[in-house]
Formats: structure tokens, C-alpha cells, sequence
């Protein structure tokens, strides 16, 4: 039978490049590099998930023609009550294989680094960063992604200043990649004895990892800060200095890693972390210089929020780049993000 469906993903060359992995999987010394086994193993892995969820969507397909053709001919009920039950299952298959159609940018496939700062207001933008990152990390539990903190710096009473994490998934960045920017919060705030209404931004930061690139990276480019891992409330978790702070001089990029076991994964991961935002940047003066060409387009500044959650007099959740919005703000809160996902998505297809 040939593939019913077509758009970026085609089914026998999908196939073959499983076969192809598979066979490389297979080579004497093929884990001797852990790294790029990895990388290869997950690759595999995630692409024979979609050759399956392919192949298991054209089968319920020709299931419900079957059941169709019967309920016409015959007049079953059965059969009818049936289709009705498939037609509702390939439903659910199509959203995500369409969903995944959707995501054929460069670099949607990789990992990704999620950062959160919080804006000026204190204990507000303390929480306000708080709620975001319990947010993506629902929004990363239903995806069944893998998440490493990386970094945190608490807020003094509550919340976070900063956080940092590794997302690891097939497409993460490409899902993730619609949350960058300034994200505003209206409601009135619990730390207000007046019970005023607040206004609360924070910045959310999400670049892809590029853990497979060479970034010529000169290390007397690059200044090397350590100081002690920070646990739940300020105590430190060890007597010695783990934590790191990598800071490119030229660019003025910093990279931070305090969550891992010893010094030198800190480092390492830091240094991953720092490589993939100096690809980002040159990828960015690239786009930069298309942009000049073809005029420019807005961008989200600190004060130009991408979407706003609005908790009090009303409750609504509305993107400002697509229009895309809601009244159920608890579920986009919750982690319940795939709306603004999909219409992100959707622009960004219609814009290319």
C-alpha cells in the first residue's frame, strides 16, 4: 500500500534511514564513543516511534474503510459503532502526525536549553518566574521529555531570580522554541497586603543544542568562575567549588551549570551550553543580514511581551504574535501549552 499521507515526512525514506541506524547501531566499537552512541540511539529510536505511528494511522485508516464499506453494504450497526470508534482514534493519530509536519525547521528535532529570568518587582517576578517554570515542567512531563536543572538562583523570600534547564526529547526545541520572549502577568498579588493588582514580566530564553557542531571556541576566550552549589533554600550541598560560570569575553554569553555531581560535568555542560548559544548568535547574524535585506520584523524586548496570562478583573491567556487565546488560564498554567504551540507553529509555516 503507499504512504497515505505526504508533507515533510515520507514514510519509505524514514524507513530506510531507521535501517541505516539500526545497521551503524550494529558496528563492532559503536559504544565506545558514549556521546554520539547516544545521539545516534536516540535518534533511531524517536524516528522508528513516528515510522510506527505512521504505519499504525494507515492501518486504522484502511480498518475504517473496511468498516465503512460493511455498514453501506450490510446496514450494521455494529459495523457503524465501530467505524465511530476508529474514526475517533485516527483522529488523535493525524493531530500528532500533523502536528509533526509542522515541525520541519533545521533545528526542531534537537534538545534544548529553557532559561527564566525573572523582571524587575521583587518577590512578584520572583514568583511570577516560579509559576513558569512549574508550567514548562508540566507542559515537559506531557510530552514525556527528560529535564535536568542546570542552574538556580532563588528568590530571597520566594520563587527564582533565574533558572536554567536541559530539555531532552524528540522535537523539544521545536516546541519549545515558540516561548522565547517577554511573558506578562496581570493578577492581583498575594504578597500585596493592599491586594493591588500587579503587572509582572519575566524573560524566557530558549536556544537549541548543539552538541554535534565544531564551534571554534578559543578557551583564553572564555573566563572560568566557580563557587559553591546552592540547594533548596540557599544551603550549600557539598564544601567545595562545583559550581561554574563560564563567560565568554567577547560576546559577553554566560553559561552556568551547578547541578551536576563533580566540578568537571559542570564544566562540561557549561561549555555545551556556551557552544550552542555562540552557534545561535552566529545563526542570528546570519538571519540578520537576510532580515536587512528583506526589512525588518518585531521582535520581542524586555516590555514587549510575546503573551500575557491575565488573572484578575478577568482571567484570559492571549499571544500577541498569533492571536491565539483562552479563558481557561489554570489549564495553560498547568502545562496544557499545545493552542499556542500549534498556532505558533502554523504562523511560522505561513511565514516561510
Amino acid at each position: 500500500m503507499p504512504p497515505a499521507f505526504g508533507g515533510y515526512f515520507d514514510l519509505s525514506a524514514s524507513k530506510e534511514k531507521v535501517t541505516g541506524l539500526e545497521l551503524k547501531m550494529a558496528e563492532p566499537g559503536f559504544w565506545n564513543d558514549q556521546e554520539t552512541a547516544r545521539r545516534v540511539s536516540q535518534e533511531a529510536a524517536g524516528l522508528k516511534g513516528e515510522v510506527e505511528e505512521m504505519e499504525s494511522a494507515q492501518k486504522k485508516l484502511q480498518e475504517l474503510g473496511d468498516y465503512v464499506k460493511l455498514a453501506e453494504e450490510e446496514g450494521e450497526l455494529s459495523a457503524f459503532t465501530e467505524a465511530s470508534a476508529d474514526m475517533e482514534e485516527l483522529t488523535h493519530k493525524l493531530d500528532a502526525i500533523e502536528m509533526r509536519t509542522l515541525l520541519g525547521g533545521e533545528h526542531d528535532k534537537r534538545n534544548a536549553t529553557l532559561e527564566i529570568h525573572a523582571g524587575s518587582g521583587g518577590t512578584e517576578a520572583n514568583d511570577w518566574s516560579a509559576m513558569l517554570l512549574r508550567m514548562y515542567l508540566r507542559f515537559c512531563e506531557r510530552q514525556k521529555w527528560k529535564v535536568t536543572l542546570l542552574s538556580e538562583s532563588r528568590g530571597d523570600e520566594t520563587g527564582y531570580k533565574s533558572v536554567s534547564l536541559r530539555v531532552e526529547g524528540r522535537y523539544a526545541y521545536g516546541h519549545l522554541k515558540s516561548e522565547a520572549g517577554v511573558h506578562r502577568l496581570v493578577r492581583i498579588s498575594p504578597f500585596d497586603a493592599e491586594k493591588m493588582r500587579h503587572t509582572t514580566f519575566a524573560l524566557v530564553d530558549v536556544v537549541p543544542e548543539f552538541d554535534d557542531v565544531e564551534v571554534d571556541l578559543d578557551m583564553a576566550d572564555v573566563r572560568v568562575e566557580t563557587s559553591t552549589s546552592q540547594g533548596a533554600g540557599g544551603q550549600s550541598v557539598n564544601t567545595t567549588y562545583s559550581a561554574i560560570r563560564l563567560v565568554h569575553e567577547p560576546t559577553g554569553i554566560v553559561a552556568t551549570c551547578q547541578n551536576e555531581r563533580s566540578q568537571q560535568q559542570n564544566k562540561e555542560t557549561a561549555l555545551r551550553i556556551l557552544k550552542s548559544r555562540l552557534y545561535q548568535l552566529e545563526l542570528e547574524r546570519q538571519e540578520k543580514k537576510i532580515k536587512s535585506i528583506r526589512g525588518d520584523m518585531a521582535s520581542a524586548e524586555w516590555g514587549n511581551q510575546i503573551r500575557s496570562y491575565v488573572l484578575h478583573p478577568y482571567k484570559m491567556v492571549k499571544d500577541h504574535r498569533t492571536l491565539e487565546e483562552t479563558q481557561d488560564a489554570q489549564e495553560v498554567l498547568d502545562g496544557n501549552l499545545d493552542r499556542f504551540v500549534d498556532a505558533y507553529l502554523r504562523m511560522e509555516v505561513r511565514s516561510s
